[in-house]
């Protein structure tokens, strides 16, 4: 069984895959694909739309005789991520109380 991602869930994602390091493209679509069932084609959008927020910022780099797009987490962009840990956080632990009945994990 599969549940849906959000917005925000990809959002979130892109943001931590960037967290520690900058990447291009084709590398961040690899990283989270490893993780959760996305298409490529998903997750370009995802970067344009954290770049159009502040949350990215966008510079190319000579790669074998081309331009490779990196992009890289601003501080709001990082400011984001703490937020976006903090609701996960929050939301997991509504979500597994209800599901277990206020088990312990």
């Amino acid at each position: 069984m599969s549940f849906p991602i959000s917005a925000s869930l990809l959002d979130a994602v892109v943001l931590s895959v960037l967290e520690a390091e900058d990447a291009y493209g084709y590398r961040i679509t690899q990283q989270v694909r490893s993780k959760l069932n996305v298409s490529e084609s998903t997750l370009y959008p995802v970067l344009r739309r954290l770049e159009k927020n502040g949350d990215l910022t966008v510079y190319d780099r000579a790669f074998d005789g081309r331009n490779r797009r990196y992009y890289a987490i601003t501080p709001a962009g990082r400011q984001q991520l703490a937020d976006y840990r903090r609701d996960w956080h929050e939301y997991c632990h509504g979500i597994e109380s209800l599901l277990f009945g206020g088990e312990e994990r």
